[in-house]
């Protein structure tokens, strides 16, 4: 359990840093952002797929078609509309929303995969939660209340990112559900295979993507600077750094965290993702975060470590008729 909920740790302040890199690179479209990520993580994988080609080789087809399925949800699309909301928003909103993927994803694990985990009761687990969700509510008041200062606000554009947003938490509900249970289903096999093995499906995805908005931005937009854009070092750098950091160790973190913890656990140790990229954010701005955010910082970490003490019931055994 205490390996387990340390993996985790790692895998969310490993991923915090996707919510900075569409600040650092306002030109550049949330498509290109996305493709341009998950091909610098397919590209980090290919090495990484020789040093894990034993494990590699016990995959069956069907386990291939898993990998390019949880690549496309979990990796492609969930970064397009994360990084499409953060550029039409701004961090506070996407921040919120995506914060409570641990309400989320505990809740739906809770109804759909009680089978395989076990039931969390409902009276012990729903207090904690409402407290991870107050945490995450004075966070963003914060964040809105500043936002609403500033002069000259897109209403339909922050509408629109306000959507991504959801289809984003949508993505990242699902994906861990979906991981969680073929790791737990395979415990076989190595969770540092099963991320290269998602870092190889996702670059036959980021190549057709790329190729895609090159011919896009060719006809749309002809004076953006195709294939590396107007700063194309500083967007290298940023793209091997969230793949190999954020995509792959993530992964490896999340996938050790899913081998050893039950679904709904694990779902709310998401939050540390929040954490992590308010942290970011505080220091991006160079200011500290005023009493409500740290009173919502104390309430989102007290609502984890109050969850943590809830354990799962094992369903019965079914009765045999006689």
């Amino acid at each position: 359990m205490f390996t387990g909920i340390a993996f985790a740790l790692a895998a969310g302040t490993l991923w915090g840093l996707v919510f900075i890199a569409p600040l650092l690179l306002p030109d550049y479209p949330a498509a290109l952002l996305s493709v341009g990520r998950y091909l610098a993580f397919g590209l980090i994988a290919l090495p990484l797929a020789w040093l894990d080609r034993r494990e590699l080789a016990h995959l069956t087809r069907t386990d291939w078609r898993e990998a390019l399925q949880l690549s496309l949800i979990g990796n492609v699309l969930y970064y397009l509309f994360l990084a499409s909301a953060i550029q039409r928003t701004g961090g506070p909103l996407p921040t919120m929303l995506i914060g409570t993927l641990p309400v989320v994803i505990a809740i739906s694990a809770n109804l759909f995969n009680h089978q395989r985990d076990g039931h969390l009761p409902w009276g012990k687990l729903l207090p904690p939660l409402a407290v991870i969700l107050a945490g995450i509510a004075c966070v963003n008041q914060v964040e809105l209340a500043a936002l609403a200062l500033q002069p000259g606000i897109d209403m339909a554009r922050y509408g629109s990112g306000a959507i991504m947003a959801l289809l984003a938490v949508a993505c990242w509900t699902w994906y861990p559900i979906r991981n969680g249970n073929w790791l737990r289903a395979h415990p076989q096999r190595k969770p540092r295979g099963w991320a290269t093995a998602q870092g190889l499906a996702t670059l036959p995805l980021a190549l057709l993507g790329y190729a895609g908005f090159w011919l896009y931005s060719s006809l749309a937009t002809p004076g953006f600077a195709m294939p590396l854009g107007p700063t194309p070092g500083k967007f290298m750098l940023m793209m091997l750094g969230v793949a190999l950091l954020a995509s792959w160790l993530g992964t490896l973190c999340w996938n050790e965290a899913s081998q050893r913890l039950p679904t709904s656990l694990a779902g709310q140790l998401i939050v540390f993702e929040t954490l992590a990229a308010l942290t970011f954010a505080y220091l991006l701005r160079g200011q500290w975060p005023g009493g409500l955010s740290v009173a919502g910082i104390g309430l989102l970490l007290a609502g984890v470590l109050w969850a943590m003490r809830v354990r799962p019931e094992k369903p019965a055994p079914a009765r045999v008729r006689q």
